[in-house]
């Protein structure tokens, strides 16, 4: 059942990926609700292994806590990942895909799928 769910996922989100409209980092806060792509680079991270739901973090377009983008990576999602988030897409170019929604007034995109990170 998890595997079916997982397969179910990635396909939603490759099909997303293609509907995505490519936007600046800078117009984030004028789409949320919206689903988009955005490149920029990601300054590091932060998995709370501790914290309610092991969520990772991810600073996008900045170092935290002055980024324009987090990216969410909750526990079970980060559990399929090859490489530990944080680590891997630390200094790198990368193309996110996802719906933007705001926490406290900053534009977050959650992920669903490692293939919502696409390193340039």
């Amino acid at each position: 059942m998890k595997k079916i769910a997982v397969t179910v996922v990635a396909v939603l989100a490759a099909i997303m990926a293609f509907a995505q409209k490519e936007i600046k980092l800078e117009e984030l806060k004028d789409h949320v609700g919206d689903s988009v792509k955005v490149c920029t680079k990601i300054y590091g991270g932060i998995f709370l292994d501790r914290s309610k739901g092991t969520p990772t973090f991810l600073n996008a377009g900045g170092a935290y806590p002055d980024n324009p983008l987090t990216l969410v990576i909750w526990a079970d999602v980060r559990a399929t990942f090859k490489d530990k988030p944080e680590e891997f897409y630390k200094d790198k170019q990368v193309c996110i895909t996802g719906k933007v929604e705001l926490y406290k007034e900053k534009p977050q995109i959650v992920i669903h799928g490692e293939n919502q990170l696409v390193v340039q």
